[in-house]
């Protein structure tokens, strides 16, 4: 709606995941720097872990997208408490085999896709989303897929992408032999002051921005504050921003548009019996 109101030639704040948006933080390039490493090492399992927000999609599609012309193979699992056969399920139909199959039977398709994916000079990579969601018996399973190899070369590489409650999962007794499998792990912290502001201007920049709007130090500050760095709340917030500039005909954002649009924004997420509290004085 605002995108042609401020010339842009796309929308700069999607929530959705977009390599060509990708902000190399320091913590973003150091993670990148980890995850090229484990990636070409060609085997075991990346951790990447953060809070909600935070970039872990972005990191990995970026990662995927660097490596593609490499003949990768990449399937991806968004895990919601997958039970162990359910998982092995996901992966095959992540990877386009049959789901309509016995766990055995299962198992021994996924053994010859890769296999096949082998012989083809191509790599699988199984990327797993919201991994802190997984039951144990679960992640076992996924270990006991990485077991697949031919001529003692592995045939699969998994990303296990997960909030930071993933780690504790991850320091259990019983998960001694997933961690020994793990290749390569980081954890995205938020972006600090100066970075949520390069943020910013990185994805106005990105879609054709040429300062209109402008935004105040105060701007930017008051979206740090809200967001706490967090690049999916920054988003948020700056989308909502500029949809009020093209509504209300702003060309220069001010500290007074960050507080108005934040308060709104907080109105809307509040408790409905808070709310009613609010607006009517009380």
């Amino acid at each position: 709606m605002y995108e042609a109101y401020y010339h842009f030639q796309a929308k700069p704040f999607q929530l959705s995941p977009d390599p060509s948006f990708l902000f190399s933080s320091w913590g973003h390039r150091r993670a990148m720097a980890y995850l090229t490493y484990g990636v070409h090492q060609g085997e075991g399992f990346i951790v990447i872990t953060g809070e909600i927000g935070a970039g872990k999609t972005m990191l990995a599609s970026t990662l995927a997208r660097k490596m593609a012309s490499r003949n990768l193979v990449l399937a991806q699992v968004v895990s919601t408490s997958l039970e162990a056969d359910d998982i092995v399920r996901m992966v095959a139909a992540a990877f386009g085999l049959s789901q309509e199959n016995s766990k055995a039977v299962l198992l021994k398709g996924i053994e010859q896709f890769l296999l096949a994916c082998h012989s083809q000079g191509k790599r699988a990579l199984l990327v797993v989303d919201e991994a802190q969601n997984i039951p144990a018996r679960s992640l076992e399973e996924l270990r006991m897929l990485s077991n697949f190899v031919y001529a003692g070369k592995p045939l699969l590489q998994t990303f296990l992408l997960g909030q930071p409650e993933f780690r504790r999962t991850l320091l259990r007794p019983d998960m001694e032999q997933l961690r020994q499998r793990v290749t390569a792990s980081c954890h995205l912290g938020p972006l600090d002051g100066a970075e949520t502001e390069a943020y910013i201007v990185h994805r106005l920049q990105t879609v054709g921005w040429n300062h209109d709007p402008s935004f105040s130090r105060e701007t930017f500050d008051a979206i740090y504050r809200h967001s706490g760095g967090i690049p999916r709340k920054i988003n948020i917030l700056c989308d909502r921003l500029l949809l009020m500039g093209r509504l209300d005909k702003i060309h220069a954002f001010t500290g007074k548009e960050a507080a108005a649009v934040i308060s709104e924004l907080q109105q809307e997420f509040a408790p409905a019996d808070l709310r009613v509290s609010q607006e009517g004085g009380g």
